[in-house]
């Protein structure tokens, strides 16, 4: 199979519009095959045993059925990077049309942070807002940032924190010791687990955040959210509009989906290889096809293409060969 991926896959180098988490652009690998394309693309900075659930997902993209629809269409949220400007804030925000939910980055700095929340309920009054933190906080920072904003902001408009802490330990001594009735979200804590189906969430997260691709393709996350039994929330890794598609799929196969999905980060891309429309804060479940002529406009530099080609030689080599093995696909 290693073969058959090498041989299919491409690589395109996307340009962001607004530095997000200190990306400009943002490289990703597409794996084209019977079943459609799937989408490797793993933070350059991970080492290849991170990224194998990422080409697992890859490869389930590429060659697996899709998942059955339970939805026709999904709600999405915005999502606002770091930026503090009133007018910038206001501009990144008009890039999702009828989005009713904000997810704010949040994390670095309390005053420009709560600058910045300010600013999203002066242009969007009624939004609902998630903060995301990216488990950059201690539990007395998240204490004081928590009880900072309730005092400064109406505490219905927040739906929840995420991963306010990078630890499980972390996040249940910040909920034992909190006393607002906050909703704790997990990501980086599930999907940077060794094996997220172990992991005791009770006391800890009340929402579990899924992202297709690090948690190793669709089933595998429909598997996860019926193991733990939380409420969830579909969300990207920033992934061009193939791997956009395929956290739609999920979000479209969950039978129960109570939030918006953070799968709109595409309109943080200057450029993309397939355009998926928001249409009143919404996105149909469909299948996404590459654009060819962007697919060239966009390639990646021949040395790129070989670095990529090298990772996937070595994630596969790390134990994606095995759990392909396992599952038993085929190309």
């Amino acid at each position: 199979m290693l073969d058959s991926i090498l041989q299919n896959l491409r690589v395109v180098s996307l340009p962001m519009k607004t530095d997000f988490r200190g990306i400009h652009t943002r490289e990703v690998a597409l794996i084209e095959g019977s079943a459609g394309w799937g989408e490797f693309s793993p933070f350059v900075e991970y080492d290849e045993n991170e990224s194998i659930p990422w080409l697992i997902s890859a490869i389930e993209g590429a060659t697996q059925p899709r998942a059955k629809a339970s939805r026709k269409y999904i709600d999405v949220n915005a999502t606002l990077p770091a930026v503090n400007s009133r007018a910038e804030i206001e501009s990144v925000l008009s890039w999702y049309p009828g989005a009713s939910t904000v997810k704010i980055k949040v994390g670095a700095n309390q005053e420009e942070d709560f600058k910045r929340i300010k600013h999203v309920t002066e242009i969007m009054s009624h939004a609902s807002l998630r903060l995301d933190v990216n488990g950059s906080w201690g539990v007395e920072q998240a204490l004081e940032f928590i009880y900072g904003f309730y005092d400064s902001f109406d505490e219905d408009l927040l739906q929840y924190i995420e991963q306010p802490c990078s630890t499980l330990e972390e996040l249940r001594e910040l909920k034992a010791a909190c006393m607002v009735g906050v909703k704790i979200a997990g990501d980086e804590v599930v999907r940077k687990a060794e094996d997220p189906f172990e992991l005791d969430l009770e006391d800890a997260v009340d929402i579990l955040i899924l992202k297709v691709a690090p948690l190793g393709g669709i089933e595998r996350s429909l598997a996860l959210a019926k193991h733990h039994r939380l409420p969830v929330v579909v969300s990207s890794a920033l992934e061009s509009a193939v791997g956009i598609g395929h956290g739609i799929r999920l979000a479209g196969a969950l039978p129960t989906l109570d939030f918006a999905c953070g799968l709109a980060t595409g309109q943080l891309l200057a450029s993309d290889i397939a355009q998926i429309p928001i249409e009143g804060g919404k996105m149909r479940v469909a299948d996404v096809t590459p654009s060819e002529a962007a697919m060239i406009e966009l390639e990646a530099s021949a040395e790129r293409t070989q670095w990529w080609q090298d990772r996937v030689r070595k994630t596969w080599s790390a134990g994606a060969d095995e759990i392909i093995s396992e599952m038993g696909w085929h190309w």
